[in-house]
C-alpha cells in the first residue's frame, strides 16, 4: 500500500488531467454508473467543527475521504479542511493507497466549478467576481483560467487585508460585495459565512454564480432571490439534504450537472443559473484514483 503525502498529490495533479476526469466522473455519477452514499457528519461542538466520511464505489476502485472542517482555524493560521483519502481495489477490497486529502478537496472542487463554468457560463464571459479571497479563491481562479479568458477580476473579503493581498497576487481590483457582484458575467461564492453575502437583486440576468462556501443546513452564502433562477448540483439526494442555500430558499433543483453533461437541456428561466456545489465523494475517489495511477505509472518508467 502506497502512502502519499500532500507534496506527492501536488506534483501528481493538474488541472489538465483534473477537469476532464471531474466531467467524465460527474456523468457517470448520474448515468448511474457509481455507488455513493450520503455523506456521514458528525459535530465535533466542543470545538466548533465537524468530521464526516464520504465512501464511494468507481469501476475498478472504492474509497472514502475522512474530511473536518474547522471555521475557526482561519483564526489560527490553519486550514479549515483537513482530509485523508483510502483507495481500494473494488475486485478484491485490497487497500491501494492512503494519501493526504486536504489538497485534493481543495483543486477537485476547483476542477468542479470549472467544469460547471465551461458548461453552463456564456463563451464569451470576460468578467469574473469572486466573493472570498482564501484558498479556494486561488485555486478557482487557476482552474477557471483553464476554460475562460477573465478580462477583469473583482474580490471581496469579509476580511480586508486578505482581499487586498489577494488582488495584489493576481492582477484582481478590491470591491464592495455588490460591486463585485453587479455586471459580473460568472461569481464566486467561496466564504465560511452563516448568512446571505450575495443578494440576486444584484445579478445580471445571464449571469452564471458557482455556489461552494456554505455545505450544511443551516449555512447559506445565497439569499432566496438569488436561488429562484435554474439551479445545478452534483447529486440531486445531497442538494436536497446538506446545503442550505437550497433548504432555506426551498429552492427547486432543475439537474444534475452530470445530466446535462449527458445531453439533457437546462431551462434557464431567463435569470441567472447557479451551480450550487456541496462536493460528493465520487469526486474524491477519481480524483485519488487519478493521483495513483500517476504515481504508479511514474514507479514504473
Amino acid at each position: 500500500m502506497l502512502f502519499i503525502g500532500e507534496e506527492q498529490v501536488r506534483a501528481s495533479l493538474s488541472y489538465e488531467e483534473l477537469i476532464p476526469a471531474m466531467r467524465q466522473a460527474l456523468a457517470d455519477f448520474s448515468a448511474g454508473r457509481v455507488v455513493q452514499p450520503l455523506r456521514t457528519v458528525m459535530s465535533v461542538a466542543a470545538h466548533s467543527g465537524w468530521f464526516a466520511v464520504m465512501p464511494a464505489v468507481y469501476g475498478d476502485v472504492m474509497g472514502a475521504k475522512m474530511v473536518t472542517f474547522y471555521p475557526g482555524n482561519a483564526d489560527r493560521g490553519k486550514h479549515t479542511h483537513q482530509a485523508v483519502i483510502q483507495l481500494f481495489r473494488a475486485e478484491t477490497g485490497e487497500p491501494l493507497a492512503m494519501m493526504d486529502g486536504r489538497l485534493i478537496t481543495e483543486m477537485r472542487t476547483a476542477a468542479v466549478s470549472a467544469v460547471a463554468v465551461d458548461l453552463l457560463a456564456r463563451p464569451e464571459a470576460k468578467v469574473l467576481g469572486i466573493l472570498g479571497s482564501g484558498v479556494q479563491a486561488r485555486s478557482h481562479l487557476r482552474a477557471l483560467s483553464r476554460v475562460r479568458k477573465f478580462e477583469e477580476i473583482r474580490v471581496w473579503s469579509r476580511t480586508q487585508s486578505n482581499a487586498r493581498r489577494f488582488a495584489a497576487d493576481v492582477g484582481a481590483q478590491v470591491r464592495t460585495a455588490e460591486e463585485v457582484v453587479s455586471g459580473a458575467d460568472v461569481v464566486l461564492t467561496l466564504t465560511s459565512s452563516p448568512e446571505p453575502v450575495l443578494f440576486g437583486r444584484w445579478l445580471k440576468k445571464d449571469a452564471m454564480v458557482c455556489a461552494v462556501g456554505a455545505v450544511t443546513p443551516n449555512r447559506r452564502e445565497l439569499d432566496e432571490e438569488a436561488m429562484q433562477g435554474a439551479v445545478v448540483v452534483e447529486s440531486r439526494e445531497a442538494a436536497l439534504r446538506e446545503p442550505g442555500d437550497i433548504l432555506l430558499a426551498k429552492a427547486q433543483v432543475s439537474a444534475e450537472i452530470g445530466e446535462l453533461l449527458l445531453g439533457k437541456a437546462l431551462e434557464r428561466r431567463d435569470r441567472p443559473v447557479v451551480f450550487k456545489s456541496v462536493g460528493i465523494a465520487i469526486e474524491d475517489v477519481a480524483s485519488a484514483r487519478l493521483v495513483y495511477d500517476t504515481l504508479i505509472a511514474a514507479e514504473r518508467s
